[in-house]
């Protein structure tokens, strides 16, 4: 780093940089007295530079420095957010004790007339029956309707929040600017990455732990895709709307949301599978479900475990799929009818 050396020097900052410096083992080059060739010079990140000058913090001591910053307001967090996020954990167990206590010969049933309600077709129902039957026959049937209980409740707070948010952006060029960043971050993070400052936040029992990473992951979709579809509303139809005398709240019920509503229902078909790609990751952090057998199946290295879950989870993702496809697609029969 004797690139960097000479720049302290010349700044007359010699003294300040050594001004805490340990002594240190010399390096093998300095031992051999060997030069470093002006091609080998490295970029002044914080570690090359704190080689140059002892002030200069580390790349540890900048990690060090976020961690020790959010514990620092982790409390004041903790006291704000706990109230707001106990609802959640609320929802999250009812919904769990609902699909696990309920008998199978009394839930199968109402999954099945839900399922034909929503979809108007048999074929999706006989659809449902055929898997809940399969996942009754691998006794993998709790497991599963555990799962499906976290999806239905973290996919309606999605739908509840983020369908008036994008209405919301679809309004205003302004907020939808401010968001739009946000939304970016949240799409782009890693998964386990939203795992990390709710493991720092909450207690790893809370259901409301894997509920907000399962929220924030899957949100994105319904959120753009609302904000899209109203805005993708022919021009044309809201001048006919506001030459009728149609006020805005009139014109957005009645134009506006039915016009947009096949791809908001594309939006919302996205935030549930995005949902059950969560929840099998969200298992590592105590969500119940297939992901804690999959889970199992990789810590202890029973690949039959593992590969029956896997299959159980492909189920149903199909059966989550079809049934919201289905019912999209009876929203657009609606749509070309009218």
């Amino acid at each position: 780093m004797s690139s960097y050396s000479g720049l302290f020097d010349l700044l007359g900052m010699r003294e300040w940089c050594d001004e805490d410096k340990k002594p240190s083992l010399m390096s093998l080059g300095k031992l051999k007295g060997g030069e470093a060739n002006w091609y080998d010079v490295k970029f002044p990140s914080l570690d090359n530079l704190h080689e140059a000058c002892a002030k200069v913090p580390q790349t540890r001591d900048f990690t060090a420095g976020i961690e020790d910053g959010f514990l620092a307001i982790r409390p004041v967090l903790r006291t704000v957010l706990d109230p707001l996020t106990q609802p959640l954990s609320w929802a999250l167990d009812g919904a769990l004790w609902l699909f696990t206590s309920a008998p199978w010969w009394l839930l199968v049933p109402v999954l099945f007339g839900l399922c034909v309600f929503v979809t108007k077709s048999w074929k999706i129902g006989a659809l449902v029956l055929s898997f809940l039957a399969t996942f009754l026959f691998i006794d993998h049937y709790d497991h599963a309707m555990q799962t499906l209980a976290i999806i239905f409740v973290c996919t309606l707070i999605c739908v509840v929040v983020g369908v008036p948010l994008g209405i919301a952006m679809s309004k205003s060029d302004r907020l939808q600017r401010a968001i739009t960043p946000i939304l970016d971050m949240l799409q782009t993070l890693p998964t386990f990455v939203y795992l990390i400052p709710l493991i720092f936040l909450f207690k790893i029992t809370e259901p409301k732990l894997y509920g907000l990473a399962i929220i924030l992951y899957a949100i994105v979709p319904v959120v753009r895709l609302t904000n899209l579809g109203i805005r993708l509303v022919d021009p044309d139809v809201i001048e006919a709307a506001e030459a009728y005398g149609l006020n805005k709240r009139k014109k957005l019920w009645g134009v506006e949301i039915p016009l947009a509503l096949p791809t908001i229902m594309a939006g919302i078909n996205q935030t549930i599978m995005m949902s059950l790609a969560m929840v099998v990751i969200a298992s590592l952090v105590s969500a119940p479900g297939l992901g804690t057998l999959v889970l199992d199946g990789i810590n202890n290295l029973r690949l039959g475990v593992g590969f029956v879950a896997g299959f159980a989870i492909v189920l149903l993702a199909i059966l989550l799929d079809r049934v919201s496809k289905a019912a999209l697609d009876r929203v657009n029969a609606t749509q070309s009818n009218h």
